[in-house]
């Protein structure tokens, strides 16, 4: 039962990537330096995380392309938060690193990347709808 599961919930992760991937990935090769300039040239937050799940590898080279992502993304709110904000932000990056930590494989390491990419989207969406920054 618990192999099922883990079947049908990989294959729902796998199904929502092909759904969102539906952009072809523009970088001008699927090298790791092209994907990152792809994605640093992104004008928002927004615009790099959908970069980031049309050419992501799947695997371990993931995690430099969601960091290219979440510094993106920080741009737009971690210098107005203040201490508790911060914290929270820190704590909800942590249980995306401790969420996969246990499992092997290199598509856990690519999940790992999206979660703290999606994680400083939500805050960048949040002080954007705020009003906090003009981006």
């Amino acid at each position: 039962m618990r192999l099922r599961s883990w079947v049908v919930g990989l294959s729902l992760v796998l199904l929502g990537s092909a759904a969102h991937a539906a952009e072809e990935c523009p970088a001008k090769s699927t090298s790791m330096d092209d994907i990152i300039a792809v994605l640093n040239a992104a004008p928002s937050c927004d615009r790099a995380m959908t970069l980031f799940d049309a050419c992501a590898y799947g695997a371990s080279g993931d995690v430099q392309f969601g960091e290219a992502v979440e510094k993106k993304c920080e741009a737009d709110f971690v210098g107005r938060l203040r201490t508790p904000q911060k914290l929270s932000y820190q704590r909800e990056l942590r249980v995306c690193d401790r969420k996969y930590r246990n499992k092997s494989g290199t598509i856990y390491i690519s999940a790992t990347a999206f979660c703290r990419a999606e994680v400083a989207q939500r805050y960048s969406r949040r002080a954007l709808k705020a009003g906090g920054a003009g981006r």
